[in-house]
């Protein structure tokens, strides 16, 4: 297919994941000559990247889809793509409710996209939906960088889940896990390195648990390759059936140029003091971990499968902040999952008020058909308690946010600049080491340079804190971008 003087447009549902393979597909489409609209209406292809773990994201995709129909009845030419985890889990739903769609995929063959848009221009409506991952296919396309910070890169270092957790679809939608040979994933970063990219993200539907299966492969066949396994595996006297994942941050964050490397999402059962001790040990590992909770009841965690108590949860956290200097901490809980009972939900509030999380995705249970949970129907909570129990969950996080907030007041932080503030154009926003957003005028500082480039580096004194974000005052611009291309940010 050649796609010279044809644009694309992708619009991404979902999560980080999502987002990954959007750039990658985004990528794809450029290397056969499209270049980017700025909108689905000014756009010779559209493709919508779909999630499906909340019922919010099937909504969403057939309200855009609605949209296009008006487009396509204007433009026939245009050719409408739905990529992802719900054209995964709904082929025959897609197809029925939205008959002008032109191709549909799954998640297991993102790379060929620009294969199946080219038949759909000889052969109308194209169907691929993978039923497994084959990791040539999964992994074929080379390092990508986020479209909107072109300073900073996702990195995928495994696909697919092994956990059976109720309430989630995903190991349906991404299969088992598959992990990326060591040597793979650092050439990646290095290229990404030398394209200027200073700060890598580590994806993975369970990160804590990279490698156990090429550890599993590599003793079953007596196979010891340095390149699948990385040299610090290779090198210890006892080769354990383990995880790699500390072995692969410490690996990352040495690389040359890479100055700030951060992850998501781990699984608490499998957080392990290999992987504290990494994150102590390294300036460039973020002191910033993702750590979900889902709920505080041990009755309920059970129930969800998640393979650890309340107290054990906060055990871990407890080794985590005591390992990890300064460490901020975010998290997920699910309110109403089927049979909480006011009980339950106190647990909830007890473990996340002990917790005092720096922030919290806050969700309400959204039964998915073919989870567990989702058969779970006599044992539903109402609407009404959801709701209640939701605002009273809010209070907990937010005070323990705001108070930790709080507490960064008069401290000098690094702030990697992300370009001027969505709300406010007289604002500059970055993101300090703990991810936490900061917001800071730029007009204070008169002898400064005339711009301030987003992926620059500064110090910020954080002068005043809200529940979501700090305010403070540019110190000093103690890097520049690092990126071939990157987005100015004039002077306020």
């Amino acid at each position: 297919m050649s796609g010279v003087g044809k644009r694309f447009y992708v619009r991404t549902f979902g999560c980080q994941m999502n987002e990954h393979d959007s750039e990658r597909i985004a990528g794809l489409l450029a290397g056969e000559g499209m270049s980017e609209a700025p909108s689905a209406e000014e756009a010779d292809v559209v493709v919508l990247n779909t999630c499906c773990i909340r019922e919010n994201a099937d909504n969403k995709l057939y309200g855009h889809l609605g949209h296009l129909k008006a487009l396509k009845q204007t433009r026939p030419e245009m050719k409408i793509v739905v990529a992802g985890c719900l054209a995964q889990k709904d082929r025959d739903s897609v197809l029925e409710r939205a008959g002008w769609v032109d191709v549909v995929l799954g998640t297991h063959n993102v790379a060929n996209v620009p294969k199946l848009l080219s038949r759909s221009y000889s052969e109308g409506r194209v169907v691929e939906i993978l039923e497994a991952a084959d990791p040539e296919l999964e992994f074929a396309s080379g390092p990508t960088t986020r479209a909107d910070a072109p300073y900073s890169a996702y990195v995928t270092i495994q696909i697919g889940c092994d956990n059976n957790c109720a309430f989630c679809i995903v190991p349906s939608v991404r299969g088992a896990e598959i992990s990326r040979p060591f040597g793979e994933l650092l050439a990646e970063v290095e290229a990404l390195a030398d394209r200027g990219v200073t700060e890598v993200t580590l994806l993975g539907q369970n990160v804590n648990s990279y490698g156990r299966d090429l550890t599993i492969a590599a003793r079953q066949g007596g196979q010891f390759d340095v390149a699948v396994l990385g040299g610090a595996y290779i090198s210890r006297p006892e080769r354990r059936l383990a995880p790699l994942f500390a072995d692969l941050l410490t690996a990352v964050a040495s690389v040359e140029g890479i100055r700030r490397v951060r992850y998501t999402s781990p699984h608490p059962k499998d957080m392990r003091p290999e992987t504290i001790a990494a994150m102590a040990a390294s300036e460039q590992i973020m002191n910033q971990l993702h750590f979900p909770l889902q709920s505080g009841s041990d009755r309920i965690l059970a129930a969800m499968h998640r393979g650890y108590t309340g107290s054990r949860y906060l055990e871990k956290l407890a080794a985590a902040r005591a390992g990890i200097d300064d460490l901020a901490v975010s998290t997920d809980i699910i309110v109403g999952f089927p049979g909480e009972t006011e009980d339950d939900f106190t647990a909830t509030l007890e473990v996340a008020a002990e917790a005092s999380f720096d922030g919290a995705y806050t969700f309400i249970f959204s039964p998915r058909p073919g989870t567990e949970a989702a058969s779970m129907e006599d044992l539903f909570v109402s609407g009404a308690v959801v709701a209640e129990r939701f605002e009273r969950l809010k209070v907990v996080i937010d005070r323990s946010a705001y108070a930790r907030h709080r507490a960064r007041v008069g401290k000098v932080e690094e702030v990697l600049v992300e370009g001027r503030s969505k709300r406010n154009a007289e604002m500059i926003s970055g993101r300090t080491r703990q991810n936490k957003l900061v917001h800071f005028p730029y007009k204070r500082v008169p002898e400064s340079s005339e711009r301030l480039a987003a992926g620059s580096y500064a110090l910020v004194e954080i002068v005043d804190a809200a529940p979501h974000f700090l305010r403070g005052e540019l110190r000093e611009v103690t890097a520049a971008p690092r990126h071939r291309t990157h987005l100015q940010v004039a002077a306020v």
